[in-house]
């Protein structure tokens, strides 16, 4: 099932509801569609420019908790409507807000961020245009990222006072120091080729070959073992922060662990046999 990309207004008399058609989840703000094991999350707010406003963290936040608890979900694509992907928090509601619902909204976008990364599945950011500030925190936040060649990046928040804190963390954490202190000293845009050379992000195509190419990466990585997947993810992000004789000793005691499974003896027996694996998994729909 496909799911179009509807103007905002036009869920604003909307509550959020399910359609037994398919796992699809509709609200004013944020379109969810599952499609053969693949769920994407459209934000849903063009003429904000996919703004994390308040709401607009609620919402991803209640569904990356289901999508958590969802096992005919393997893979999960981030995505914007509208012009932009996300230009990162909306600046109005930070101006009104008081210091401790500022706090606030900056701890439950924070812990979006987390979320993505301790998703049992792995989460594809498709970048078609701008993605500021926390949009660009969103985007290094997500496991692989693809993006159109129009696509933009910037961590801007130095050019209006306010330094980009919290995107700093997920940015930092993909990209080198210096490159990563070149776009928060400047807040200055870089194109899509120069985010790809900094390892922001992994691909860049052409803007009519972005819905077929992460298509394509999505359900390739949704044929493999789910269970090995969600091992491997999280075997990957909990060893970084270690040093390297304990990162080691981490995955060795896992991989020792891994060649024990079901999977890994299917998987080892059809290589050795030269025939595709048989994944002990419900089939992808």
């Amino acid at each position: 099932m496909t799911l179009g990309i509807f103007s905002a207004s036009g869920y604003r008399a909307m509550a959020i509801s399910k359609l037994t058609a398919g796992k699809t989840l509709h609200s004013a703000l944020l379109i969810r569609d599952t499609f053969q094991g693949v769920a994407t999350l459209t934000l849903n707010q063009p003429e904000k420019r996919n703004a994390l406003s308040g709401r607009m963290i609620s919402l991803l936040q209640e569904a990356l908790d289901e999508l958590n608890q969802d096992n005919t979900v393997r893979v999960v694509v981030v995505q914007g409507s509208g012009p932009a992907f996300c230009s990162g928090h909306d600046l109005t509601e930070i101006r009104s807000a008081t210091t401790e619902s500022r706090k606030q909204l900056f701890r439950d976008c924070s812990q979006i961020m987390v979320s993505l990364v301790r998703l049992s599945k792995p989460v594809i950011a498709k970048i078609h245009g701008p993605a500021t500030a926390a949009g660009c925190q969103l985007v290094a936040s997500c496991d692989l990222a693809v993006a159109s060649s129009g696509a933009r990046f910037a961590t801007p928040g130095v050019n209006i006072g306010l330094w980009c804190h919290t995107p700093q963390v997920a940015v930092s954490r993909n990209v080198s120091a210096k490159h990563a202190m070149e776009m928060l000293l400047t807040g200055e845009m870089i194109d899509a080729e120069m985010a790809q050379r900094i390892g922001l992000i992994n691909t860049v195509v052409p803007q009519k070959e972005l819905d077929e190419t992460v298509h394509k990466l999505a359900k390739k990585i949704a044929a493999k073992s789910m269970k090995t997947v969600q091992g491997g993810k999280k075997s990957f992000y909990s060893q970084v922060g270690l040093t390297l004789e304990q990162a080691y000793e981490q995955a060795t005691e896992t991989m020792s662990k891994s060649a024990g499974t079901d999977e890994s003896a299917e998987g080892i027996s059809a290589f050795l046999e030269k025939r595709a694996p048989h994944w002990n998994e419900p089939p992808v729909d």
